[in-house]
């Protein structure tokens, strides 16, 4: 059995966790929402990746596990998965700000955002990060950059030496899976350059035999939603393009293919599936070559590694009923869960019922809706959900909300981001907190909203008038 198909353990510290933070004073009537991560699963996660390539992979074969940012955007996160071997996967200067501010080497960055300006492209040359081009007019861009002008816009000598691996991003275009805003390998994904349509594919082999300073090819096939064979046919596409340049070149010019990351999360229990080990089996099957050692290999997992290690805790401030159905109004909805407040059924949530200490609530179940605070109907992390009956001064856990979740505020109604506290044992039989991100003030709140700025469109009038 692999490592993370029991999440007993898991399901065990997130509870020791809820009492711990209601009796040290993390939860509680005037600090109702919180988000908790679990720092032993997030080391055990970074373990188990790390693991489970280098159980497949030839001796000796460079690999770099990069932690795509844009899942749970925390400079606390992005160092301690450094400290674990995981490296960054970034899509905006804020991302690449927060990947350095955690220390994360510039040898250890990728940026594959698909609307990079020279500047971003000019930054990441200068430091030696890894760049997938994402389209040719990116590319062209990469080409001043990296070269003198011509009246062909290539040839010359370098003006400027780069450490940075570069490559370009393709899109196989083999389908999407049950959730279309996270396939990205379909026929008109926005995403890299499309290999089927006409001379799309001529034009990459051009581009690499051009440019011999395009040594990476990348494609990522989807995230959730999109199942584990789809994906490792993207990669397998990747792959046989990858040889077909080398042959057509007539060296070995691609030297590392980064497949991406996208493994699914099962958000329906604590059981961890599919896991690392089982994809990374499935790769060597269908891919054969892959691990044969002749390409260094980049993987971009973000939601796999941290959704199961964050749980969104919320304080019932009222439980009451409409029409027969008892509705339990929390502090947690729509600017802490987002995507499934406005699409449910794509992405719906486990709900854990605890008492006023944070204890693990019994009792019958009972049909229940579990409310958030913005003013809209539809503000609900669950609807028509079998619990133990939520009362007030209860509390409801939005399970597995580790990635795109808590990190990704949505300030409807001005609500304050909740402050998030990492956990582990304290070695003594309880509970030790660390801040991770502070609570958002009210002040904060007014000066993101121009508070500084107060009078300043009362000073614009229409000509002649006062």
């Amino acid at each position: 059995m692999d490592r993370r198909t029991d999440g007993g353990d898991r399901a065990e510290r997130r509870d020791e966790a809820v009492r711990a933070a209601v009796e040290q004073g993390l939860l509680g009537p005037g600090t109702p929402i919180v988000g908790l991560l679990d720092v032993i699963g997030i080391r055990e996660a970074a373990a188990e990746l790390r693991s489970a390539f280098d159980a497949v992979v030839a001796p000796g074969t460079p690999v770099l596990h990069a932690f795509a940012v844009k899942a749970t955007p925390l400079v606390p996160v992005l160092r301690l998965l450094h400290e674990e071997g995981i490296g960054a996967e970034v899509a905006s200067p804020g991302e690449l700000a927060l990947a350095r501010a955690a220390g994360t080497p510039p040898a250890r960055t990728v940026l594959d955002s698909p609307a990079k300006t020279p500047a971003e492209l000019r930054e990441a040359l200068a430091l030696g990060i890894a760049v997938n081009a994402d389209n040719p007019q990116e590319l062209e861009r990469i080409d001043a950059l990296m070269l003198p002008p011509s009246p062909k816009g290539m040839g010359g000598t370098p003006i400027a030496t780069s450490r940075s691996p570069l490559g370009i991003r393709v899109n196989p275009q083999v389908g999407g899976g049950s959730i279309e805003a996270t396939s990205t390998a379909t026929a008109t994904s926005k995403f890299g350059v499309a290999l089927r349509d006409e001379g799309a594919r001529e034009w990459v082999v051009r581009a690499y035999a051009d440019r011999p300073w395009l040594t990476r090819l990348h494609a990522h096939t989807g995230s959730q939603g999109v199942p584990l064979s789809l994906m490792a046919q993207g990669v397998a596409e990747t792959y046989a393009l990858a040889e077909e340049i080398n042959r057509r070149i007539g060296r070995r010019q691609i030297d590392t293919l980064d497949i991406g990351g996208g493994l699914p999360v099962n958000f329906g229990s604590d059981e961890t599936a599919p896991t690392y080990a089982q994809y990374a089996r499935l790769l060597g099957e269908a891919v054969p070559g892959l691990f044969g050692g002749r390409y260094g290999l980049v993987t971009e997992f973000g939601r796999s590694l941290l959704a199961k290690q964050g749980t969104v805790v919320a304080r019932v401030e009222y439980a009451k009923s409409a029409g027969g159905r008892p509705v339990a109004v929390t502090h947690a909805g729509v600017q802490v869960a987002t995507r499934t407040v406005y699409a449910p059924g794509a992405w719906p949530l486990r709900i854990a019922a605890y008492d006023g200490k944070g204890r693990p609530k019994d009792g019958p179940g009972a049909v229940q809706d579990v409310a958030g605070p913005a003013c809209f109907s539809g503000d609900l992390l669950a609807e028509g959900r079998t619990l133990p009956l939520l009362e007030q001064g209860d509390y409801a856990a939005a399970l597995d909300t580790g990635a795109y979740y808590f990190a990704h505020h949505y300030a409807y109604n001005s609500l304050a981001r909740p402050g998030i506290y990492g956990f582990a044992p304290d070695g003594g039989g309880g509970v030790a907190f660390a801040t991770v991100r502070e609570p958002q003030s009210l002040d904060a709140i007014v000066a993101e909203s121009g508070g500084a700025h107060a009078s300043a469109l009362t000073t614009l009038r229409a000509p002649g008038r006062r």
